[in-house]
């Protein structure tokens, strides 16, 4: 299986792009792993259209997506799983075959209908709100977690 973490655009701060390589680097010791980052659209004017945006970035999101496998949407109103949960998820993935796992990130307009109705799951990292940005550094860190637990490695010890 290949794993695929599709976002919206590029990370802006030194810290998130050191988190962000620090577990992109651990993941790609378990499995092959690509990061695709697309261009974000930017909003011009003080009422930007936030629906033409998304529909946008929604049509290079679901151009990227790699077929066949599954895509997991992440989005505030999705299934909260916990990390044993995903980690079984991932796994049960891995065992399905040589297929890929798209694993995809709106921008900060959120993302299209249409890429939400493409996806085979849609899940939430948090009931919290974070940004975009931040969103991509805590599922890095939760995929590679979910491979610690899938090889009942200790986590403290990577």
């Amino acid at each position: 299986m290949k794993l695929r973490l599709v976002c919206v655009g590029k990370l802006s701060r030194d810290w998130l792009r050191e988190a962000a390589a620090d577990y992109r680097q651990r993941l790609q010791r378990y499995l092959p792993f690509e990061l695709l980052e697309l261009k974000e659209e930017k909003g011009g004017g003080k009422k930007p259209n936030t629906a033409l945006l998304r529909e946008r970035e929604g049509e290079r999101i679901l151009a990227q997506l790699a077929a066949p496998g599954t895509t997991l949407v992440l989005d505030e109103q999705g299934k909260q799983l916990s990390s044993v949960e995903l980690a079984r998820l991932l796994d049960e993935q891995m065992t399905a075959g040589p297929q890929n796992l798209n694993l995809v990130i709106g921008g900060a307009w959120g993302l299209s209908p249409a890429v939400k109705q493409r996806a085979d799951r849609i899940l939430s990292l948090s009931r919290l709100t974070f940004t975009h940005q931040m969103a991509r550094v805590i599922a890095l860190e939760q995929l590679y977690r979910a491979m610690t637990i899938i090889r009942n490695e200790p986590y403290h010890n990577a």
